[in-house]
């Protein structure tokens, strides 16, 4: 059994909520500000976790689809998000979605994705989106997800192993950020030319 969530460490997010409300609000009474440019920049978001867990791999791929519903989802080949085990022997996934980067969000000195924009985490894009699918495998199970404006409307539903771990989020903007918009090969964003920022980690895009 694992011990209390109020007793797990923190590292990106605080495991003692799942949901914080009021954050997710925030982000959505604000969305100019945390989707500049449109859903391209929350597209940014969800990458930079993919350069994240590539980085601490040395190498890793990433690949962007954007779909004809005006979905975009975001799969790379990663171990999976974090998960743990609380004390009632219940599976729990690091709360990315629902609660704030506590790297990131509050953070003057944010790092700043390709975009030129401040990185605020992976709640913005889930609290910015209609909804929003997060499908995790690891090598201890596989599970996935869905939210609404980045509230959790169904639990961890479990879905079978395929010999491979990584995320993939797949998400439909909200539609004052719609359509998705590829930034031109010729800006630092395009996807061709994020290996400029991110040089251990292949970006692919399809559409």
């Amino acid at each position: 059994m694992g011990a209390s969530r109020g007793e797990w460490v923190n590292t990106t997010h605080d495991w003692a909520a799942s949901v914080d409300e009021g954050h997710l609000a925030h982000v959505r009474e604000r969305a100019g500000e945390f989707a500049p440019g449109g859903a391209w920049h929350l597209v940014l978001e969800v990458v930079a976790y993919a350069a994240d867990e590539a980085l601490g791999r040395g190498r890793g791929t990433c690949v962007v689809t954007v779909h004809r519903d005006g979905s975009v989802a975001v799969s790379d080949d990663g171990r999976g998000t974090d998960t743990r085990v609380d004390v009632s022997g219940r599976v729990v996934r690091k709360p990315v979605m629902a609660t704030k980067d506590l790297r990131f969000f509050d953070s003057p000195g944010a790092e700043r994705l390709p975009d030129g924009h401040p990185r605020r985490g992976m709640s913005v894009v889930a609290a910015l989106s209609e909804w929003l699918v997060h499908t995790n495998r690891r090598h201890d199970g596989s599970w996935t997800q869905r939210y609404e404006y980045g509230v959790p409307v169904t639990g961890l539903e479990p879905v079978p192993g395929d010999g491979t771990t990584g995320t993939t989020v797949r998400f439909l903007p909200s539609a004052p950020l719609r359509p998705v918009l590829v930034p031109a090969v010729d800006r630092p964003e395009h996807p061709g030319r994020l290996a400029a920022v991110w040089p251990w980690l292949e970006v692919r895009l399809t559409e």
